[in-house]
């Protein structure tokens, strides 16, 4: 099994983001001496009143302190894009980090922002599957004639190919069935969001082993992104990263998406869903869900808005002891 790094490029309202940015490097740098072989960036737009750095500049900014580390987003929203600019941009960011790049891939959920695209998001399934297919013909071939029914290339190419034969890996994000089933059909992995809890992934990885064997597909590996805090003290974790995890799931929550609602503690919420505790228990939890889930590459995100990084780090530390 191994440990990647979701990189926090979130933060409340007020905060100088340019202080911040020394911070996030020094956790790269944290992560890397301790063994962590990934690192994650989240996507979005329009996100006011919080700030969020946007994601291609900060992983070009962040690969030069990543030395070998995979890296990639999680998830980049494709359907509002274009996908000649995300081919682009997705070979340059591979050639930088030397062909250790992954492309993470989910259709969004947020109206405002393909509102802001003019996008459809009624569209997003079809888009996205024509997305990537030519994105792969950009990969592949020196010149593409296309004519689809959203993007139209006429006998061109990119300016440059990416540095890893065929193109970055593709994650493909989904929490449902049917995109279950696309990330098997199409992508080089599907990476799990466990947001809503290990009672809906447990299904879905059902459904996507099937689809694997449906599609005779073989997987690079089974990532699972979830929210981990490892503290000093098993009786006090939960309170020390309650604060930055209830504002993080509240802004889920106003954006349309899951949020804490109906649960009667955080207790309560964050079982199933995040790995809290001290190193014994965050192991043990570590444990149970490769056994019930069969995932063996644990995207862990450390830090949200309001958590100290000096908590962050120590976190850090800790996740790399459990997987030395």
């Amino acid at each position: 099994m191994k440990v990647g790094l979701f990189l926090n490029t979130q933060f409340p309202e007020g905060t100088n983001v340019v202080d911040r940015v020394p911070e996030m490097v020094t956790q790269v740098k944290a992560a890397r001496d301790a063994g962590f072989k990934s690192l994650w960036f989240p996507h979005h737009w329009l996100t006011h009143p919080m700030q969020m750095l946007s994601i291609v500049p900060t992983m070009g900014y962040i690969a030069a302190h990543a030395q070998g580390m995979t890296i990639g987003p999680n998830i980049l929203i494709l359907p509002p894009q274009n996908p000649m600019h995300v081919a682009e941009e997705s070979a340059t960011l591979d050639v930088l980090t030397g062909g250790n790049y992954v492309l993470g891939l989910g259709l969004g959920y947020r109206q405002p922002e393909f509102t802001a695209f003019g996008v459809s998001q009624t569209e997003r399934a079809a888009r996205f599957n024509e997305q990537i297919g030519l994105m792969k013909r950009l990969w592949t071939e020196d010149r593409v004639d296309h004519e689809g029914k959203f993007y139209t290339v006429k006998d061109a190419g990119i300016s440059l190919k990416p540095a890893r034969a065929g193109g970055p890996p593709l994650y493909i994000a989904g929490q449902a069935d049917v995109s279950v089933r696309r990330a098997a059909r199409i992508g080089d992995a599907w990476l799990i969001v466990n947001s809503s809890g290990l009672s809906k992934t447990a299904p879905l990885m059902k459904t996507y082993k099937a689809a694997l064997a449906e599609y005779g597909r073989t997987p690079i590996d089974y990532p699972i992104t979830v929210e981990c805090y490892v503290g000093a003290n098993n009786a006090t974790a939960h309170e020390e990263c309650r604060g930055p995890l209830q504002y993080k799931y509240n802004a889920y929550a106003a954006w349309g998406l899951q949020g804490r609602q109906t649960e009667t503690s955080f207790e309560d919420f964050a079982r199933d869903k995040f790995i809290i505790g001290d190193k014994v228990a965050v192991k043990e939890e570590i444990a149970r869900y490769h056994e019930l889930l069969g995932v063996d590459h644990f995207i862990m995100r450390c830090q949200w808005p309001g958590l100290p990084v000096e908590k962050t780090l120590e976190s850090i530390k800790r996740l790399g002891e459990i997987f030395a």
